[in-house]
């Protein structure tokens, strides 16, 4: 198939909703957007699939949407995976070499990481990506590529991220139920950081914070490599929750009020600044002042903040992150963010729009932080389709984007994807006999 024609769809399972987007790679190398579709998103409580049925039938709606808008059918997806379950630990693998003769090979490389994936976790838990940050060949430090070199002593620091097998046997339940098939499961903040951060960013270190409805996703790069990445169970839906219970008003009424007027500096609202909601049933309609509107976002924010902070000092490279901090994510698009984020931390702040990447669309709404995890989704399809491509053309030229040699063959979902699918084979088998 030519490659221009490959088309990859993302599949971003959110709390607050579900979004497909269609790509393909045109002749520069960007990606351009056919189509989008997206859902309310119902089954989905903090970033888990809480109820099987109704997340089906949302990424059902979203899918048709985003296939009759590209013109395409879609039969499989790249899915995003967050949540308050997954883990992320630093591990060094080591292997010891036949031969001082023969160089390194992919071959070796392929198989220390192969190795990696069959580290012994806790029950219940299974490793979705093993990401290599450098190697080590006979105690020289920090060497990005060993391809070529002589040594016996082959190791490498990986960053390991593990999540639980049931909440990945749920989404993957659900996406075969809506008749798909899963191509590879990512963590959401590697996504994310894919559409909305340029390779300088990562160069110089920057920590990417996205604001979900039920999570808040992070990932700290450093020296072009992933350093650190964190699960935070507190997003966009806590603050409309506040503010429900705040102003004793209905959710969606809070919902709306949170992304029409909401602000997150109090300081940045006038006290006479009011806006009126309807009472229910011929009640008295309610004023809610926008200054304590605001008092209560901002509480909540630093709050969720406080927790960014913490994951960043904690990573330990708070120092060395000279590109400061990127906000995506739907919470991104709160007023005065910005500002408080900067006051909280003491670092520069921007919004990531993922655009970086993208060709000019007919799809507006696609370059909203609020879809930056599906775009990063479908460049991930890309990666992916790369490291499958029959290796005709230069072995390194397919590289030239991540400086560590990552594996050559496996998707790397490794292990964890293989438990996945086999459960998920037999469940239809159980299906076809009933």
């Amino acid at each position: 198939m030519d490659q221009h024609n490959e088309i990859v769809a993302g599949l971003d399972i959110g709390t607050t909703k579900i979004a497909c987007i269609v790509g393909r790679k045109n002749e520069q190398g960007k990606i351009e957007i056919l189509g989008m579709g997206k859902s309310r998103s119902d089954g989905v409580s903090r970033g888990v699939v809480a109820n099987i049925q109704k997340t089906v039938e949302s990424i059902m709606t979203a899918v048709k949407m985003a296939e009759d808008s590209a013109g395409v059918e879609i039969g499989t997806v790249n899915v995003g995976i967050a949540g308050q379950h997954i883990r992320s630990m630093q591990h060094r693998g080591m292997k010891m070499r036949e031969s001082l003769e023969e160089e390194i090979t992919q071959i070796d490389i392929d198989q220390l990481i192969d190795e990696t994936y069959r580290l012994v976790m806790p029950p219940g838990e299974e490793i979705i990506h093993v990401l290599p940050q450098e190697y080590i060949v006979d105690n020289e430090q920090g060497i990005r590529d060993p391809i070529g070199m002589s040594g016996i002593r082959l190791e490498a620091n990986f960053h390991i991220i593990s999540g639980q097998v049931t909440a990945a046997r749920n989404i993957n339940k659900c996406v075969h139920r809506a008749n798909l098939n899963v191509t590879e499961l990512i963590l959401e903040p590697l996504a994310s950081a894919d559409a909305v951060l340029s390779t300088e960013e990562k160069e110089a270190g920057v920590v990417l914070v996205d604001i979900g409805g039920g999570t808040t996703d992070i990932a700290i790069f450093y020296d072009n490599i992933i350093r650190h990445t964190a699960v935070i169970p507190f997003g966009g839906n806590v603050v409309t929750e506040d503010i429900r219970q705040g102003c004793g008003i209905m959710r969606d009424q809070a919902e709306q009020l949170k992304t029409k007027f909401g602000s997150a500096l109090a300081s940045e609202n006038k006290e006479n600044e009011v806006v009126c909601i309807p009472g229910l049933r011929g009640r008295d309609p309610k004023e809610i002042s926008l200054r304590t509107l605001a008092e209560i976002i901002q509480s909540r924010m630093e709050e969720i903040l406080e927790h960014v902070y913490f994951e960043i000092k904690n990573s330990g490279m708070e120092k060395q992150l000279i590109a400061g901090i990127v906000l995506t994510g739907g919470g991104a698009q709160l007023k005065h963010l910005k500002h408080l984020v900067e006051l909280m931390t003491g670092m520069s702040t921007r919004i990531g729009y993922p655009n970086e990447h993208i060709a000019k669309s007919a799809v507006e709404d696609v370059t909203s932080p609020l879809h930056a995890t599906g775009v990063g989704l479908v460049m991930k399809g890309f990666d992916y389709l790369d490291r499958r491509r029959p290796k005709l053309q230069d072995h390194r030229a397919i590289n030239v984007k991540n400086p560590v040699r990552a594996h050559s063959e496996k998707s790397r979902v490794g292990n964890f994807f293989d438990t996945v699918k086999n459960v998920a084979s037999d469940f239809f088998k159980e299906d076809d006999e009933h």
